[in-house]
C-alpha cells in the first residue's frame, strides 16, 4: 500500500474491492460531530468524501492496492475546524512580511525577536507585528514603549500594532511615515505628541483604527510571485491548527477584485489548502451602492466551488453603518440617517437573492440595522431564505436575539473578548463583561451561531484560544470574565467551530460533520481536546490535517505524509522565515501537556503557597497565631 503508516489489524479485502478508498484512517479516536453516530475509530475517503466510517471491519472492505492506509496511533480526530470570520485573504497577503507575536510570553522575548529580526531586514523595509497578542499575555503585562522600539532597532522602522487600541513605533518609523509636528490629527485618531511638539511614537485609536491601518499601509508591499508564496504559507499555517475551512470577512483595504486574484490564481491551480468562502466589502465612502449594484448584477452567491466561493457582501455595506470596537474608548456614536443608503444596499442585496453579515459590535447598532429589516419585511424581503447574519455583537441585547430569531438572522461570534475583556471590564464593569458576548442566550434561542476569531489583526488565528474561551471564559491573561452557567460544553464550543460555519455558507449538508456522503475534511490532534485541562485548549495543534482527502499538513509520527511542500518563503528575510507564525508552548509532539510540565507544576505549588500564606497572616491579624514559629528547633535552621 503506498505511503502507509503501519497497518496492523487492518487486513484489506481479498481481490480488488468494489469500491476502493483513496485513503483510510485507522486506529483513531473519531468524534464525528453526528448525534446519530458520534464516535468511530475509522474512516475511509473516496474522490474527497468520506465513503465509510465506523470500526475497521466497516472500512476493510474498502482497502484496496493502491489506498493510502494512516494509522492515527489512537490520537483524537475532529471535523476540519471553519473558522467563520477570519481574514484569511488579507492575513496571506501579508503573512511572510509580519513577525507574529501569537503566543509569545514576555515582553523582554518580543524584544529580542525585534532585535534580531532589525539585523535580518534590509535597508527600506519595515518590521510589522501586527495584531494575534496582547499585552496582557506578557509576563511584564504591559506595551513596548517607543524607546525600547528605538533601543532594538535605531535604523529599521518598526510598527507595532496593540489591538484595535494604539500602535507602538520607533524613530524610524515616525520617519517613515511621514509623521511631523505640522501632521494634524486625523479625524478619530490621535498622534501622540512630546513636549517639543513631535510626535512621540504612540498613535491611539480615538475611537477608530482608520489611522492605525493607514500607517501600516504607508509600509512597502510584496510584488505579486511573493504574495502567492505568503498566501500558500499562511493556509498552511492555518492548517497547522487543524482548519480546513475559513469564512473570509473582507475588510478595509481589500479591494476588489486586486487583492483577491492570489486566492483565485490557486484555486484555479489546485493549490489551495483550505476551503476559503468570501464576501465583498464597498471601500469607497459614497460609492457603495454602485459598487453593490455592478456586483449583483455580475455574478449571484454559490456559484462557486467547494474550493473557493462567493457568500455574499459585507462585513460593511455602507461605512456609515458601522460602529467602531475599541472598547478603551467610548462607543461612537454612529451619524444620523445612515439608514436611508444603509435600506438601499439592504434591498438590492436581497432582491438579487445576495446574502450579506454586518460588522455590529453594539447593540445600539444592531437595533437600528433591525428597524431597517423590520420595515423591509412589510414586503416580504424577510425572512426570505437569504442568509445574513451580524458579526460580534457583543453587547446584543435580549429583545434584538429576539428580533433577529424573528427576521430569520444568524450570528457570528470571535473571541475578541479573550484579548479585549480587561478593557471591557475597565470602562463598563464585570457585570456587563458578564454576558458580552451572551453566546448561551444565543443559543438558547434557536439562532444559528458561528465561532471564529476576527484574525489576523486583532485576535490570534489560532482557533483553540477561540475555544478556549468558549470554555473557560477567561481572557488570554487569565481573567475570568463569565460565570459557569454562561459556558459552553467542549462538545458544543466545537460544534460553532465546525457545524456552525458550515451553516452560515449553506453547506451544512456536506460539511461540519464527519458522515458518509461529508466532505473529508478533518484533523488528528496533538492532544486530545476532549480531555485535557482545559488550560492546556490553546497549546492543542494538528498533527494531521486532511482536506477532500488531501493530506496538507503532517507532523510528529507523520512527518513527510503531506502533499509537495510550499515553495521557500521569499523573501528570505521574512520574520516568518526565522521565526515561524504562532509561538508554541511545546512542540505537537510533545506527549504530555503545558500543564504536566516542571514549570507549570511550580506554579502551582506557588499558587497553594501563596494560599498558605494568605492564610497564615488572616490568622496573625486576629491574634490566632503566634509570631514566628515558636519552639521549632532544628540544627539546620540554626535552632
Amino acid at each position: 500500500m503506498a505511503d502507509s503508516m503501519p497497518v496492523g489489524g487492518t487486513v484489506p479485502a481479498a481481490g480488488p474491492p468494489q469500491h476502493s478508498a483513496d485513503l483510510v484512517l485507522r486506529n483513531a479516536r473519531i468524534h464525528t460531530g453526528d448525534r446519530a453516530r458520534p464516535e468511530a475509530s475509522a474512516l475511509a475517503v473516496r474522490d474527497g468524501r468520506v465513503l465509510a466510517l465506523g470500526d475497521e471491519y466497516d472500512v476493510a472492505a474498502h482497502i484496496g492496492p493502491d489506498t493510502r492506509v494512516v494509522d492515527a496511533l489512537g490520537r483524537r480526530v475532529v471535523p476540519g475546524l471553519n473558522d467563520s470570520h477570519l481574514h484569511v485573504i488579507r492575513g496571506g497577503l501579508n503573512y511572510v512580511l509580519e513577525l507574529r507575536w501569537d503566543g509569545v510570553r514576555s515582553l523582554r522575548q518580543g524584544l529580542a525577536m525585534l532585535r534580531e529580526q532589525a539585523a535580518r531586514t534590509p535597508k527600506g523595509q519595515w518590521i510589522r507585528v501586527v495584531g494575534g497578542w496582547t499585552a496582557e499575555q506578557f509576563a511584564e503585562r504591559r506595551l513596548p514603549t517607543p524607546a525600547e522600539l528605538n533601543a532594538v532597532a535605531p535604523d529599521t522602522p518598526v510598527f507595532v500594532l496593540h489591538l484595535y487600541q494604539s500602535a507602538v513605533l520607533n524613530r524610524a518609523a515616525v520617519r517613515a511615515a511621514g509623521f511631523t509636528r505640522d501632521t494634524p490629527d486625523p479625524r478619530g485618531g490621535q498622534i501622540v505628541r512630546g513636549r517639543d511638539g513631535e510626535p512621540n511614537g504612540v498613535l491611539l485609536a480615538a475611537p477608530g483604527a482608520l489611522l492605525l491601518y493607514s500607517t501600516l499601509a504607508k509600509a512597502p508591499r510584496l510584488d505579486e510571485a511573493d504574495r502567492k508564496t505568503s498566501t500558500q504559507h499562511f493556509l498552511r499555517e492555518l492548517n497547522r491548527f487543524g482548519l480546513t475551512s475559513a469564512v473570509d470577512a473582507a475588510g478595509g483595504f481589500q479591494n476588489f477584485p486586486d487583492n483577491y486574484a492570489t486566492v483565485v490564481e490557486l484555486a484555479r491551480e489546485g493549490r489551495l489548502t483550505l476551503r476559503i468562502a468570501y464576501h465583498l466589502f464597498p471601500q469607497t465612502a459614497g460609492q457603495e451602492l454602485d459598487d453593490l449594484r455592478r456586483w449583483v448584477e455580475t455574478v449571484r452567491p454559490d456559484e462557486g466551488d467547494e474550493w473557493l466561493r462567493l457568500n455574499g457582501a459585507g462585513e460593511n455595506l455602507t461605512w456609515a453603518a458601522a460602529d467602531f470596537e475599541n472598547f478603551s474608548e467610548p462607543r461612537p456614536e454612529l451619524e444620523a440617517g445612515y439608514e436611508g443608503r444603509f435600506e438601499q444596499a439592504v434591498r438590492l442585496l436581497v432582491e438579487h437573492g445576495w446574502g450579506f453579515r454586518l460588522h455590529a459590535t453594539y447593540d445600539e447598532t444592531i437595533r437600528r440595522d433591525l428597524a431597517v429589516f423590520e420595515k423591509l419585511a412589510a414586503d416580504g424581503l424577510f425572512p426570505a431564505g437569504n442568509r445574513w447574519l451580524f458579526d460580534h455583537a457583543e453587547t446584543v441585547s435580549p429583545h434584538s436575539l429576539e428580533r433577529i430569531a424573528a427576521l430569520g438572522g444568524a450570528i457570528s461570534v470571535q473571541n475578541r473578548m479573550s484579548f479585549q475583556g480587561s478593557a471591557f471590564v475597565d470602562r463598563y464593569g464585570a457585570e456587563a463583561a458578564a454576558r458580552t458576548p451572551p453566546v448561551t442566550e444565543m443559543l438558547a434561542r434557536g439562532l444559528p451561531v458561528a465561532a471564529g476569531t476576527d484574525a489576523t489583526r486583532v485576535s490570534s488565528y489560532n482557533p483553540w484560544v477561540a475555544l478556549h474561551w468558549l470554555v473557560t471564559g477567561r481572557t488570554v491573561g487569565g481573567r475570568a470574565l463569565y460565570p459557569p452557567q454562561r459556558l459552553l460544553s467542549r462538545e458544543g464550543a466545537l460544534e460553532l467551530y465546525t457545524r456552525g460555519g458550515a451553516r452560515i455558507t449553506g453547506e451544512e449538508e456536506v460539511k461540519g460533520l464527519l458522515k458518509e456522503g461529508f466532505l473529508a475534511d478533518f484533523a488528528v490532534l496533538s492532544h486530545d481536546y476532549f480531555t485535557v485541562p482545559a488550560e492546556d485548549i490553546p497549546h492543542i495543534e494538528a498533527v494531521l490535517t486532511v482536506v477532500g482527502g488531501r493530506l496538507v499538513h503532517a507532523v510528529a509520527e507523520h512527518e513527510g505524509l503531506d502533499e509537495a511542500a510550499a515553495p521557500p518563503i521569499s523573501p528570505a528575510w521574512s520574520p516568518v522565515a526565522r521565526f515561524g507564525g504562532y509561538q508554541a508552548s511545546l512542540p505537537p509532539s510533545a506527549s504530555s501537556p503545558p500543564s504536566a510540565s516542571g514549570a507549570r507544576q511550580a506554579d502551582r505549588v506557588a499558587e497553594v503557597a501563596a494560599g498558605s500564606d494568605e492564610q497564615y497572616r488572616w490568622r496573625l491579624a486576629r491574634g490566632l497565631e503566634p509570631v514566628g514559629p515558636a519552639g521549632f528547633v532544628d540544627p539546620c535552621f540554626g535552632g
